[in-house]
Parts: structure tokens; sequence; C-alpha cells
């Protein structure tokens, strides 16, 4: 009897793996950024939003890798259409922009922006 991971405790489970994942990843991409920005002496102000904003894209990109591995490219779509039935629960980390390349590139200049102003600050 052959079942199909596409269903909707398989994509609860997937959900909350990445839930359970996100802080581990965010904290390990964002100490980097947190070390060299209190190396240079930057204000906090600048440290914690730029830290967050640098480990955000790689965390991302992370766990939607394992929705890829986990389903398979010609299957994650149907993931992510499950999660904007939940916005408030488990979609709540992936809005459908969050997955685009474009929006963690954004994000990530953000954050390269805000060091280089630390820098100017400083």
């Amino acid at each position: 009897m052959a079942t199909s991971e596409l269903n909707a405790k398989n994509f609860i489970r997937i959900s909350l793996i990445n839930w359970s994942l996100a802080v581990p990843f965010l904290l390990l991409f964002s100490w980097p950024y947190y070390f060299f920005a209190r190396l240079m002496e930057f204000h906090t102000l600048i440290v914690l939003p730029g830290a967050l904003l640098f480990g955000m894209p790689f965390m991302i990109t992370l766990l939607h890798g394992h929705v890829t591995l986990a389903l398979g490219a010609a299957h994650r779509d149907r993931y992510y259409e499950f999660l904007t039935s939940f916005p408030f629960t488990y979609g709540l980390l992936f809005h459908p922009i969050i997955i685009r390349t474009r929006f963690r590139l954004t994000v990530l200049s953000a954050s390269v922006a805000l060091f280089l102003f630390g820098v100017a600050m400083g």
C-alpha cells in the first residue's frame, strides 16, 4: 500500500520541523554579523537588527531547501499552497513573498547597508 507524502498531516509535520529549525538557523547565521559589528563597536540599535536581517535569508534558504528535499521540487508548490490556507498558524513563517530569491537578496542588501551605515557612524 503506497502512501503519498502530499497530505495535510505530512505538510504539518514539515511545517513544525521548519518552525523548530528556524531559531537555531537564525542564530547560526546571525552570529558573524553580530561578532564583526561588536568588534567595530557599533551601537546596539544597529547590531541586533542588522544581525537578524543578515541571518534571515540564509535561514529561509535552508528551510526552503528542506521542503524541497522532503517533497521534491515538483511538489513543493503544493506545500506552499497548503500554508496559505493557514496564514496565522503554520503558514506564518512562509508567506509566498518570503521564498522569492529577490526578497532574500533585498533583505541581505538591507543588512549590508545597515553595516555600512554603522561604519559611517563609527
